[in-house]
């Protein structure tokens, strides 16, 4: 029989047998690199989502400021074009493109409130129906079983 030598009993590194294996750490050390994982986290869980919503509240704003804009311009270019009838030209119909302007405005204005109030119900329906069954309800479910 041969003898059993002690690095036999002592369990090998699983690593690389090329890489050299790493200096014990003291508990500072561990301590300091504990603070950087944590604050790389929080940064990476917060900021960073902050900063995503900025730069899509940021491309909202900018948008919905060029829309609003385009339609003022588009509302001005239809009164404009409303002054220039011959039929309107009369002193006593002069008032008549402002009316069309400010109903085409008065419309739009509608159509968006509207699309928003059915996409607040819209969205609000979805948050209630997932909500949880109180305790004392009796709703049936198939099978009888709640």
């Amino acid at each position: 029989m041969t003898p059993i030598a002690l690095e036999d009993l002592v369990p090998q590194p699983t690593g690389r047998p090329w890489s050299a294996k790493p200096a014990p750490k003291g508990a500072a050390t561990q301590i300091s690199e504990l603070k950087t994982l944590v604050v790389g986290y929080a940064k990476q869980e917060t900021v960073d989502p902050l900063k995503t919503l900025g730069r899509y509240l940021g491309f909202g704003l900018a948008g919905s400021l060029m829309i609003g804009m385009g339609l003022a311009l588009l509302l001005l270019a239809l009164l404009r074009g409303l002054q220039q009838v011959d039929q309107l030209m009369d002193p006593t119909w002069t008032w008549v493109p402002y009316l069309a302007a400010l109903f085409a405005g008065l419309l739009l204005v509608g159509l968006f409130m509207w699309r928003l109030m059915r996409f607040l119900n819209s969205t609000s329906s979805d948050h209630s129906s997932s909500a949880a069954v109180p305790a004392g309800s009796t709703t049936s479910t198939p099978g009888g079983r709640r």
